[in-house]
């Protein structure tokens, strides 16, 4: 409708100027043609039948009559003023019909700017039949005989059938330029090379953390090192540890607004040495750190970090060499972690349309279910206490499987706050499980104030939330023990039972345990399910290599029971 409106707004005066020009210029060419004034009398007949478009250009029936009217006349007037032409010795042969002829155009254009084809063909039409009526009764010679006369008709006849069935064309000329979804057409465009870049690539490479490693492999070959590692952005201006190598784990300096060649080499794009090391805690003794920024086109979007305990190891010949290296896997690290970000973007939204879906449709149905069985209780007759406690029991079982479906929604939506941290996230969903359950839940959190990348904590909390479940729904347990240690790029989810075990053989339980695997593999991560003694079950799930004690970390443990 707006777009209408619009239409409607610029044909208007469009139809005012073009009468107003046509009206003079076909009066001004008939008295120099005819010499007649008389024959003004035809443009004062349409100029009359033009006041609707003056006065009412709107109106859904004097507008289109007005229209007609313009059209009959102009046809009338075209034989007489053809006839007079002829008589006055101007033009000859019929041809004085292009005087007033050219007014045909106004009421035909007119009627297609405003999206009337039909009235379009019938105005058409009704000037085919003036023309022959004005050519054959009026005037005292017929110029319907003479071959101007059908040259001028039928000229304008076609060039109005152009303009009717032109329309289209027209009046997308004349509409204000909407907005096309370009960015949906380049994202299709993009993703589609994406895609088929990543089916011809070997291996994980298009997975951030195996990029870096790589990395590192082709740096130990250029230079040893003692400690080296790639870090990226996350979220809150801080960064992620993607790999790293050693002898043992560093906790590197992580903030970007620190007095560091971290925070030097981000904010310039050019490598950056010292002579001091890049961690938090600090090392004694003669150390030497080269920072190299990993820039891709304007954009920082890593950093390699090298250290050997040997002063002054990095001169400008070597810093050379290792950008050489660096300088190609930083295009290869950003298309890994923008496709890190699709996919994550892609299977949240999935996971949150999946929630929708069930608790519209299954969820609701169930729950009409059991409304139902309610209702069929309350009607029995005295004396079916059999069918009475059939009905108890399928109420019972369909009560535990919505109750199943609201907590399969409640995982569907849980999420990582990039804000809270991982532990928070598997806290709160042990938390809900635990009591739905009836279970005691008991929490260790070591958590640094460091990040995991995103995807990464995702999956690991995928894996908690099934590890839960399971220890929930089949190991028939009264305490529930969860452990959660991150120190990046380190981590340990574990989450232990005191149930049954896994010593049965249930196919939805295997099903788990395969996921699990198959979700820890992703992150290159390491599975462990052990017996826990004297009965249940210890699910881990272990990322990277222990940290060193002395890292700087924020350590939480919950008291048992909550």
């Amino acid at each position: 409708m707006p777009v209408l409106a619009s239409v409607s707004a610029r044909v208007q005066p469009l139809a005012v100027a073009a009468r107003i020009v046509m009206l003079a210029l076909v009066a001004a060419l008939t008295l120099i043609a005819t010499g007649e004034v008389r024959q003004l009398g035809w443009i004062a007949l349409l100029v009359v039948a033009a006041l609707p478009a003056f006065l009412a250009p709107e109106h859904h029936l004097f507008a289109p009559l007005g229209r007609f009217a313009e059209v009959t006349i102009t046809g009338l007037a075209a034989g007489s003023i053809a006839a007079a032409a002829d008589a006055h010795g101007t033009l000859d042969a019929g041809f004085g019909a292009e005087v007033v002829l050219p007014y045909l155009t106004v009421p035909l254009l007119t009627a297609a700017l405003r999206r009337r084809p039909t009235e379009g063909a019938a105005l058409l039409g009704v000037a085919a039949v003036s023309l022959v009526v004005g050519g054959t009764l009026i005037g005292e010679v017929s110029p319907i005989t003479q071959p101007g006369f059908l040259a001028a008709g039928g000229q304008w006849l076609v060039l109005g059938a152009i303009i009717t069935f032109a329309a289209d064309t027209m009046r997308q000329l004349m509409q204000p330029t909407e907005p096309t979804p370009q960015p949906y057409a380049e994202a299709t465009r993009l993703l589609t090379q994406l895609r088929s870049v990543a089916r011809s690539l070997p291996g994980a490479t298009l997975d951030p953390g195996g990029i870096s490693e790589h990395l590192l492999e082709e740096l130990r070959l250029v230079t040893p090192s003692d400690r080296s590692a790639v870090l990226s952005a996350s979220g809150g201006g801080r960064l992620v540890v993607l790999a790293q190598t050693g002898a043992e784990r560093v906790d590197w300096e992580t903030t970007l607004d620190a007095d560091s060649a971290i925070a030097d080499a981000w904010a310039s794009q050019q490598p950056m040495t010292a002579n001091r090391s890049q961690a938090r805690s600090g090392r004694r003794g003669d150390t030497s750190s080269l920072v190299v920024p990993l820039v891709a086109g304007v954009r920082t979007i890593g950093l390699v970090i090298l250290e050997t305990d040997v002063a002054n190891a990095y001169p400008s010949s070597l810093v050379s060499e290792i950008t050489w290296v660096t300088d190609p896997a930083a295009l290869r690290l950003e298309a890994a972690l923008l496709f890190d970000d699709v996919r994550s973007l892609a299977t949240n939204e999935e996971r949150q349309r999946l929630a929708r879906e069930i608790h519209d449709g299954v969820a609701q149905e169930l729950v009409m279910v059991g409304y139902g069985i309610d209702n069929a209780q309350a009607t029995l007759p005295e004396g079916a206490d059999e069918t009475a406690e059939e009905l108890r029991s399928l109420r019972s079982e369909v009560t535990r499987v919505i109750t199943e479906l609201r907590l399969s929604l409640f995982e569907l939506r849980s999420e990582v706050d990039r804000n809270g941290g991982l532990a928070a996230a598997i806290a709160e969903y042990a938390r809900t499980l635990g009591t739905s359950a009836g279970l005691r839940v008991h929490f260790t959190f070591d958590e640094s104030t460091a990040r995991l990348p995103a995807a990464t904590e995702a999956e690991l909390l995928r894996i908690a939330q099934e590890a839960i479940t399971n220890a929930r729904k089949h190991a028939g347990a009264s305490n529930l023990w969860v452990t959660c240690t991150v120190d990046p790029p380190y981590a340990e989810i574990e989450v232990s039972d005191d149930g049954r075990g896994f010593a049965d053989d249930r196919p939805d339980g295997r099903y788990g345990l395969t996921i699990m695997a198959e979700r820890a593999e992703r992150i290159r991560g390491r599975l462990k399910i052990t017996p826990r003694h004297p009965s249940g079950t210890t699910v881990a799930v272990v990322l990277g290599s222990p940290a060193r004690r002395d890292s700087v970390r924020d350590s939480v443990s919950a008291p048992e029971g909550e």
